[in-house]
């Protein structure tokens, strides 16, 4: 993603991205890093860019699973022995697939940097993937899913998502389901970390506690002996269907509802707008016009939302609300009401500023600790941004006019018919 030109908020405004190194260690890893001797803390961050799209056919769940286990035992240390060594260093450390990534983190007293990043590369090189272990993981896994298999919401949401990427590994649950989770095999778990683990996909990120010189190093002793490469499976891009509407029964007193069209990605020119616009439409918990027409002034639901999406193949407007299933006919048709009107008048210009305030003054609480600035610079890169986004991020959000956000709420939503996804009795529906 190339750097865009920003409008400044204010000449005064302190430069985040001045405060980042770009570090290349001597294995030739790159890795973003944000000195900060105030505390003790050392927060490390990483994200390789392949996730749950590459599970096997069949056995979605299996990328999910992998990375569960990778705190569960690992080189000479059993899963009982292994969460012993973190704890008797007080060190935290997590993994996590995504559709389009498998992430970690660590966050450690400065004192034992040492210790947790020879955990870590224990964990990552040397993972042990013991039969009992798998066997724990999975159970787990297939009890959440068995909660599941009552609860609208994530009906609903698993409704939506075959709906909405057909044929796609996006129409998955990153978690799988109740037959692709049993099917996992170890040499299936095995493999995946080979594919998933390489350095030619990494993206790291620090923040705290350490200079650049010992960070390198400890990075190289964690990811050098990785692969330069791996074999990816090719997924392709999807455009989100649109104009479907699903219907999930479950004798529930309400009904959950999912939403959504295709969005705008982030390399889009109008990225930035389309943020302005979702905000104004339901991206804020108490002042945007779906809170205000769905809850305040007719009383449909608790909460409402919309959300921006970008996958790396696929870009998407998506919604949701919980109701009695007497009135989601109603809570539905008032959604396609306030889209409709921001198509045809759009906000006020005293709505877009609030907006736009907003928008800018809450960007700093995502850099409030230093878990999130570790976080966030991880996204930053696994979202091809470069380190200047930072300052610019404010000022294109500044720039955003009233003509600009009525164009892109009528290229997001005029002429097009929302895709529905429910679970529950919606009487209407």
């Amino acid at each position: 993603m190339t750097a865009l030109a920003p409008s400044p908020v204010s000449s005064l405004a302190p430069s985040r991205a001045s405060k980042v190194q770009q570090i290349t260690t001597p294995a030739g890893i790159k890795a973003w890093l944000v000195e900060d001797y105030a505390v003790p803390l050392v927060a490390f961050d990483f994200a390789f860019r392949a996730g749950a799209t590459n599970d096997p056919p069949g056995k979605a769940g299996a990328a999910s699973i992998m990375a569960a286990l990778l705190d569960e035992g690992a080189g000479d240390l059993v899963s009982d022995a292994f969460h012993r060594a973190l704890d008797d260093k007080a060190v935290e450390l997590s993994f996590h697939a995504g559709y389009d990534s498998l992430s970690g983190n660590l966050k450690t007293l400065s004192r034992h940097v040492d210790a947790g990043f020879d955990l870590l590369q224990l964990a990552l090189n040397k993972p042990r993937f013991d039969t009992d272990a798998i066997e724990r993981v999975r159970s787990q896994t297939v009890a959440g899913l068995k909660q599941e298999a009552n609860d609208p919401d994530a009906l609903a949401g698993r409704a939506w998502r075959r709906a909405t990427f057909p044929d796609h590994p996006y129409a998955l649950q990153v978690s799988g389901d109740l037959e692709s989770v049993p099917a996992v095999t170890r040499q299936d778990i095995v493999d995946l970390h080979k594919k998933l683990l390489s350095r030619g996909i990494l993206k790291i990120a620090a923040v705290g506690a350490i200079d650049a010189t010992r960070l390198a190093l400890l990075i190289d002793k964690v990811f050098a002996s990785l692969p330069s490469e791996t074999d990816l499976l090719e997924v392709p891009d999807i455009e989100p269907a649109v104009a479907l509407r699903e219907i999930v029964d479950v004798d529930v007193p309400q009904t959950s509802i999912r939403f959504s069209l295709p969005g705008i990605s982030r390399d889009d020119p109008d990225y930035m707008t389309a943020i302005v616009v979702n905000h104004i439409l339901g991206g804020s918990s108490f002042s945007s016009w779906l809170f205000k027409e769905v809850r305040e002034e007719r009383g449909l639901a608790y909460s409402v939302w919309t959300h921006l999406q970008n996958y790396r193949k696929s870009a998407i407007f998506s919604g949701g609300t919980s109701t009695k299933n007497e009135r989601a006919a109603e809570s539905l048709a008032v959604i396609e009401e306030q889209i409709a009107k921001l198509v045809n008048e759009g906000p006020s210009a005293d709505e877009l500023e609030k907006a736009k305030k907003y928008l800018i003054g809450s960007y700093a609480l995502r850099f409030d600790t230093s878990t999130k600035i570790a976080g966030n610079l991880v996204s930053l890169q696994v979202e091809d941004y470069p380190v200047e986004f930072l300052d610019q991020r404010n000022g294109l959000i500044a720039a955003v006019t009233l003509d600009g956000v009525k164009r892109v709420a009528k290229r997001l939503f005029d002429g097009k018919k929302l895709l529905v996804a429910a679970a529950g009795r919606p009487v209407g529906m």
